[in-house]
C-alpha cells in the first residue's frame, strides 16, 4: 500500500492521521470529527481536519470559517484557520456558495481528496482528523490507500441495525489494516431537564455489548443537547465544551 501513498506538501509533517468513518450515513461523522479537534486543541496539539465529505461538507459551517481564496508560493493551499486555531480544508472553502451541489464522479472526488493531503500547507500538524463520506466507497478505499492513516474511529448510533452498519466500517479497515481505535455513539441519549436523568430517545443502545464481543472500546456517548446544535449552527462549536470526550482524548493520547 505503501506505493499509493501521496507525499505531503513541502514544509509539512503530520504526526498522527485519524479517520472519522462510518457504514451509512446521518449518524454524525462531522459532528465527533469536529468534537474530536476541539477536544485535541483544548489539549494543547496542534490539530487540522481534512473534509473528505466532498459531496456533504458541513465543516466549515461547523466551525464558522470563510473560504480560501489564496495559496502559499508553490501554489499549494493555505487552509483556512478557526478561532482556537484548527486548521481545515473543504471543498466549501474553494466554492463561490456553499449550498453549490457538488456533481462528480467517484474518481475526481477521489482526487481532490488527494489533493487536500498533499497540496495543501498544513504546516506542523499533530493531530489530522479526516472527516469521511459514510460507507466503504471510493474515498475511504482512497484514504486508507493514500494517507499514513493510524487509525479510525468509527460513528454510530443507538438504533438495532447499527451493528451490522458498523460491522462493515469495522471489517473494511481490517481488510486494509488500519487499526480501529474505538466506537463513538452518537444521539445516545438526553438529559431530562426536571430530574437530569437520562432519557433514551432511540432505545437504550446496545454499543457495549457490542464493542465488548469484539475487543473495541466505546469511547464516548454523545447527547442529544438543543445547546449543542446551536452552536454547530452558529459556527461556534469551538465554544461547547463538553465532559463526555475524555476517553477519546486519553486514548489518541496512548497512539
Amino acid at each position: 500500500m505503501e506505493s499509493f501513498r501521496v507525499k505531503l506538501a513541502e514544509g509539512s509533517s503530520v504526526k498522527k492521521v485519524i479517520g472519522v468513518v462510518s457504514g451509512k450515513g446521518g449518524v454524525g461523522k462531522s459532528l465527533v470529527t469536529g468534537l474530536s479537534a476541539c477536544a485535541m486543541n483544548r489539549k494543547g496539539y496542534k490539530v487540522g481536519v481534512l473534509d473528505a465529505d466532498i459531496t456533504g461538507p458541513s465543516i466549515p459551517k461547523m466551525f464558522g470559517v470563510k473560504p480560501i481564496r489564496y495559496a502559499d508560493e508553490n501554489g499549494n493551499m493555505i487552509p483556512a484557520e478557526t478561532d482556537n486555531g484548527i486548521k481545515a480544508v473543504s471543498i466549501n472553502l474553494l466554492m463561490e456558495n456553499d449550498t453549490d451541489p457538488v456533481i462528480w464522479r467517484g474518481p475526481v472526488i477521489a482526487g481532490v481528496v488527494k489533493q487536500f493531503w498533499g497540496e495543501t500547507s498544513w504546516g506542523d500538524v499533530d493531530y489530522m482528523f479526516v472527516d469521511m463520506p459514510p460507507g466503504t466507497g471510493d474515498v475511504p478505499l482512497t484514504v486508507f490507500q493514500s494517507l499514513p492513516v493510524d487509525g479510525i474511529i468509527v460513528v454510530a448510533t443507538p438504533q438495532e441495525l447499527v451493528s451490522m452498519i458498523v460491522e462493515k466500517a469495522i471489517n473494511m479497515a481490517k481488510m486494509m489494516d488500519i487499526p480501529v481505535i474505538g466506537i463513538v455513539e452518537n444521539m445516545s441519549y438526553m438529559t431530562c431537564p426536571h430530574c437530569g436523568k437520562p432519557i433514551y430517545v432511540f432505545g437504550e443502545g446496545k454499543i457495549d455489548s457490542y464493542a465488548a464481543s469484539r475487543g473495541i472500546d466505546v469511547l464516548a456517548k454523545i447527547p442529544l443537547d438543543p445547546e449543542f446544535s446551536k452552536k454547530c449552527d452558529e459556527g461556534k462549536i469551538e465554544e461547547y465544551i463538553p465532559d463526555f470526550m475524555d476517553s477519546l482524548v486519553y486514548k489518541l493520547e496512548q497512539l
